[in-house]
């Protein structure tokens, strides 16, 4: 069984709780890939994109590369994982050890037909991911306190995940648990 976690990427202003997310990643004892969001990455991305005016599709290129950045920044903390770009490289590194990195490649990305618009970022494609790969859970980790009793469409609405992500765990068979940082401990190990 696999879990995906999206780490977001907010979670690079409190260097402690990222730093202690990847710590309980670590000691977990099963089949993890870490989702990296774009955080500050992304948001310099939106910031030219205002002032070049460039389009969807390259501003979501870019924010796949936020991501990229990022999840350089998650395995330059934590060494012994592993960075895997496609599927097949997770599923090839995940026989030998226990935590991946994702870092997204915008060609599989492009040849899969995902919408390039901000409406799909981290979150939704943290989705995809899990759904490409069989996980048995989704946890998206964010920095906000979250309210377990909020919907999909809620947690939309109050912008704790993408616009399209209601779209992306449609039809799915994993679990999906939104939770604040400091709550991945209980979930991982309950």
């Amino acid at each position: 069984m696999i879990k995906v976690i999206k780490l977001g990427g907010s979670l690079l202003s409190d260097p402690n709780a990222l730093t202690q997310c990847l710590s309980v990643i670590e000691n977990a004892k099963e089949k993890i890939v870490i989702v990296p969001g774009g955080g500050v990455f992304a948001d310099q991305v939106r910031v030219a994109q205002q002032q070049w005016k460039f389009n969807e599709v390259v501003a979501h290129e870019m924010a796949i590369l936020a991501m990229k950045q990022m999840a350089l920044l998650f395995n330059s903390i934590k060494p012994s994982f592993v960075l895997a770009e496609t599927l097949p490289s997770i599923d090839q590194e995940l026989t030998r050890q226990l935590v991946v990195i994702w870092s997204p490649d915008v060609k599989v990305l492009a040849a899969s037909k995902i919408e390039e618009s901000w409406d799909v970022t981290s979150d939704s494609l943290s989705a995809w991911l899990a759904g490409q790969l069989n996980a048995s859970e989704l946890i998206v980790v964010k920095s906000s306190e979250i309210l377990q009793t909020l919907t999909v469409q809620q947690m939309q609405d109050q912008g704790l995940v993408d616009k399209a992500f209601s779209r992306f765990i449609k039809n799915t068979d994993f679990n999906i648990i939104l939770i604040n940082k400091y709550q991945l401990n209980e979930y991982l190990f309950t």
